[in-house]
């Protein structure tokens, strides 16, 4: 139980992190750890005509990064985004799914359009 309350400790300090990044980066957070019957959107960001769906992962260091996130995750954001794109993209936004990977002592490393399905 308690490395289950580390994790999501981490995995919600690794959001406020990507959050403060897109925005440095001229990103409008509209909305943080959206549910659907899907899955959970960690961040929804809209920079100009564009709306991304965002997922957040953090890891105690950056080597257990690379192994963060893979197709079927990526799905599973894909489809959670379907379900949202009508409540966040309502002026013919263009949409994508983007992923950023958290690690202390490193820079966020921000990977845009990860799924294109």
């Amino acid at each position: 139980m308690r490395d289950r309350r580390a994790a999501e400790k981490r995995g919600r300090a690794g959001e406020t992190v990507a959050a403060w990044y897109l925005r440095a980066k001229g990103w409008r957070i509209l909305a943080r750890r959206v549910r659907t019957p899907a899955g959970e959107v960690d961040l929804v960001a809209k920079r100009r005509n564009l709306i991304s769906f965002v997922e957040v992962k953090s890891r105690a260091t950056t080597a257990e990064l690379d192994l963060a996130i893979d197709e079927r995750r990526l799905a599973r954001i894909a489809a959670a985004a379907e379900i949202l794109a009508g409540r966040f993209a309502t002026n013919g936004e263009d949409i994508r799914i983007d992923v950023i990977l958290v690690s202390p002592k490193s820079r966020p490393r921000h990977i845009e359009n990860a799924w294109i399905g």
